[in-house]
């Protein structure tokens, strides 16, 4: 048996229930890749997997992570998409199968896609958790048209920042919440009205400048009572949220105003890495790096972005590049 190393998490609580260890290097079957691991970052889902939010989802010991770019070291039968020396990234099936903070990951293809060209491993890995679910969230769910106006709550995180480069992108109007310092960024991300919610209520600001008629989609990746605040929705509007909200909201002027509500848990698939590939090549998206650790720095990486003011992706790096 080959054995690869791995970092475990052993117990929930802090970061100090991260173990590496030696491990069984997987294997491929039926219609999977093995994918030597690059790099990965972290994610806020990681943080809260570790102190114990999920984890009635969770066997331990684990192995978190859940953004891969790397290299196909093996397929298994009747793999048709990829061969070995491939480039791929993609995001492992969340809660059901091992993550990426080990050497090596096995993958069914049909949740993997070739590598960016123009990104570096690094680069890449900042991507496919982050930037898809913010696909799910405009494009999947959302129906983001041409011509069509968003509100992306907290347009500086992980999930707003790629959601700004993708509305942009699909030739919307894009108002954004967040704090003063990061108003200038948000802007160069593409952002058409900066909210410095420090400052401005938001809810004020968009009647102000729809006139009353609100915006037509809003993304909610905050929680709190944004679902509750529907006169930013014009009349027939879409909300889209990827928070669980454990407060029960009044969503009676939802009703009364034809609103359509969506609750995303993002799921994994080729085809949306493919399409956000399409976009990275022609330089519509662009990765945010905060920092780059080397792999075995797993406590470091998920203080920094527990501790907030990031502005960016946390990167993990396996292989030199």
């Amino acid at each position: 048996m080959q054995y690869m190393k791995a970092v475990l998490l052993t117990g929930f609580g802090n970061v100090d229930r991260f173990e590496l260890q030696e491990v069984p290097k997987p294997q491929p079957k039926l219609r999977e890749v093995l994918v030597r691991v690059h790099a990965t970052s972290v994610n806020p889902i990681d943080y809260q997997t570790r102190r114990g939010d999920y984890q009635n989802l969770v066997k331990l010991p684990a192995i978190l992570g859940v953004d891969i770019s790397g290299v196909v070291e093996a397929v298994g039968e009747s793999v048709t998409k990829f061969k070995v020396g491939d480039e791929v990234y993609y995001s492992p099936q969340l809660f059901s199968e091992a993550g990426s903070y080990a050497e090596y990951h096995v993958a069914h293809e049909q949740i993997v896609a070739h590598k960016p060209t123009n990104l570096s491993h690094v680069e890449a890995a900042c991507f496919p958790l982050a930037a898809g679910t913010a696909w799910d969230c405009l494009v999947t769910r959302g129906q983001l048209l041409v011509g069509e106006t968003v509100l992306i709550h907290a347009g500086a995180g992980g999930v707003g920042s790629f959601a700004i480069q993708l509305a942009k992108a699909m030739g919307a109007y894009i108002f954004t919440t967040c704090s003063t310092k990061n108003l200038d960024f948000v802007r160069k991300l593409g952002a058409d009205y900066a909210i410095d919610y420090t400052n401005e209520d938001y809810v004020d600001v968009i009647q102000r400048f729809t006139h009353g008629k609100g915006v037509d989609l809003v993304l909610d990746t905050i929680g709190g009572d944004t679902i509750e605040q529907t006169n930013v929705l014009r009349s027939y509007g879409r909300l889209v949220s990827i928070v669980d909200t454990a407060t029960p909201q009044s969503l009676l002027q939802a009703w009364g105003k034809n609103l359509t509500m969506h609750f995303v848990f993002t799921s994994q698939h080729h085809a949306k890495l493919e399409s956000l590939r399409y976009l990275i090549e022609r330089q519509q998206l662009r990765p945010l790096i905060d920092s780059v650790l080397p792999w075995n720095q797993v406590a470091k990486a998920h203080r920094r972005i527990e501790q907030g003011g990031t502005r960016g992706k946390v990167v993990l790096l396996f292989v030199e590049a």
